[in-house]
């Protein structure tokens, strides 16, 4: 199956009507899955079953199996790092991992105890603050995906566990991210979590440097009680005056955006208590072995790669929402255009040779404030944008009557981008309204609704933390599987190590004037900066 080929089916399948497609029960039930407590429909995808029989064999010709078999064998993957991608054994310490040829499960489960550990020691007191005191908040400071996937999972997961411990984050180097972020807490009652691989990440010692000079200001010199670091560096967190004690390793075989599985986590097993992560580790853990076991054709993570990867290549779809229909989940469209777009948004496939297309723009916000948002582009906008929707069954509020409506409008809006709204009903409409004849020629075109969207749903039971685990694990093998088809790869992140060269030069130019090989835009900003600040 050729990519030509498969270039003009899409151009056949941009015709096809999805009410008609909808009507196949074959068809239906090909693109239906259940996966613990997640249940994946996928039918309102703009293919039929012959255009999916034809992606499954471009992806067995493109060596997909063997490409899973190596992810979890732990072979190099990452080939422009040399490295493994082995996350998955962070949520599975009970299993024999390999990394490149060596054995790591033995290091995992002794670094998952010493931070649950630390975590029931800070959560019973046994483990205090300077003066004795317990701790009563947690400043967690890193950037990107040392920031993004804690930050979600606490969001997501804290308003079911009844935690006592106030979590808080900074990420930006922007002054008023950490004000907001120690706003109001106690400097002796406050432990300091900071986040970084390499421990030279500019934004995050920067903050790290203004937190502390908080926290001393308050319990003098001495602040090492109050300190954590999360890092691969310990010679350069010793340096700093943390304790070795408090330094918990971050392995070079987990990508940042993937590391909310290690202890970069451990601020919300802190906060949301090791019994909780727990289970959301396991539901990732499920999913990880059925992605890994399940054959193709009855594989969701398979299914909804291939659907994605037909959008962005042949239908020519450039971006995809993501459209939470919970409160809990509205960082997750931020979270995802991280995972997707800083894994799959290159330029080049894994030989260096330029690609034609790549990873979709992805974006997104909670239901049902989006609708009254964006969604007018979404329905009747020239450009077709696919939606992913999310929902949950049951809440954990005890307001089923708000549940039921919420349900209502995230089902109606997926059979609305499906169906639209035809000119013919809409001038049947307006007339049974008593509209004139005049008012429905002026008024109508604008009522009607193309439809022939596409979208996903994805059902949760409930908001659990297995249910989120096992639907972020979920979202990480679709990266990698789409990865995969566009023949990128999906773990390194060169693309944005030039702005922060230029960053470092320009923060001298902002003190010492703009030097000769700035441009003339950025001479003049620079300039005006000085004067304004002067």
């Amino acid at each position: 199956m050729t990519h030509n080929d498969l270039i003009a089916r899409g151009q056949s399948a941009a015709s096809a009507s999805l009410s008609t497609l909808l009507l196949d029960q074959a068809r239906h039930k090909r693109l239906n899955f259940q996966a613990g407590g997640l249940h994946f429909d996928f039918s309102r995808a703009l293919l039929s079953q012959a255009d999916l029989d034809a992606l499954l064999l471009h992806a067995q010709e493109n060596g997909l199996e063997q490409a899973r078999s190596d992810l979890f064998a732990g072979k190099a993957i990452n080939v422009t790092e040399d490295r493994a991608v082995m996350h998955m054994a962070l949520r599975q310490p009970e299993r024999d991992f390999m990394a490149k040829g060596e054995a790591i499960s033995a290091a995992v489960r002794a670094g998952r105890a010493a931070a649950t550990d630390f975590a029931k020691g800070v959560r019973d007191g046994s483990i205090s603050a300077s003066d004795g005191r317990p701790f009563k908040s947690i400043v967690h400071i890193g950037i990107g995906g040392s920031d993004l996937g804690p930050r979600l999972v606490y969001e997501t997961l804290a308003p079911t566990a009844g935690s006592d411990i106030n979590l808080r984050f900074a990420a930006n180097i922007e002054p008023g991210e950490l004000a907001a972020a120690l706003v109001g807490l106690d400097p002796r009652e406050t432990l300091i979590l900071c986040v970084s691989k390499t421990f030279t990440t500019l934004e995050t010692l920067e903050n790290l440097k203004a937190a502390r000079a908080w926290l001393q200001a308050t319990i003098g010199p001495d602040d090492s009680a109050h300190l954590v670091a999360i890092s691969a560096a310990p010679e350069k967190t010793k340096a700093a005056g943390f304790r070795p004690d408090r330094v918990f390793d971050f392995k070079e075989w987990v990508g940042g955006r993937f590391s909310l599985w290690s202890a970069v986590g451990l601020s919300c097993e802190i906060a949301l208590g090791p019994e909780v992560v727990a289970e959301m580790h396991a539901g990732a853990a499920a999913m990880d072995n059925l992605f890994e076991a399940l054959p193709l054709t009855e594989n969701p993570v398979v299914i909804a790669s291939l659907i994605g990867w037909w959008n962005r290549t042949c239908l020519q779809f450039k971006s995809r929402a993501v459209i939470p229909y919970a409160k809990r989940l509205r960082l997750l469209p931020q979270f995802l255009q991280q995972l997707e777009m800083e894994s799959n948004g290159k330029s080049v496939d894994l030989d260096g040779k330029s690609v034609e297309t790549s990873g979709p723009v992805v974006w997104g916000a909670e239901g049902t404030n989006a609708q009254h948002a964006f969604f007018q582009h979404l329905h009747q906008s020239p450009d077709v944008t696919p939606v992913e929707f999310i929902a949950i069954a049951q809440d954990d509020e005890d307001a089923p009557v708000r549940t039921r409506m919420t349900l209502a409008n995230v089902l109606a809006q997926a059979e609305a981008l499906t169906h639209g709204k035809s000119l013919a009903s809409v001038i049947e409409t307006m007339q049974a309204a008593g509209a004139s004849a005049d008012q429905i020629a002026a008024i109508a075109p604008h009522r009607v609704f193309k439809g022939n969207r596409p979208s996903s749903f994805v059902l949760m039971d409930r908001l659990s933390p297995a249910n989120f685990g096992a639907y972020l694990a979920f979202c990480e093998h679709r990266t990698f599987v789409e990865g995969k088809l566009w023949g990128v790869n999906s773990f390194d992140q060169w693309g944005v190590e030039l702005g922060k060269v230029i960053a470092s030069e320009i923060d001298l130019d902002l003190q010492n004037g703009p030097s000769d090989h700035r441009d003339p835009a950025s001479v003049a900003m620079i300039d005006r900066i000085r004067a304004l600040r002067a």
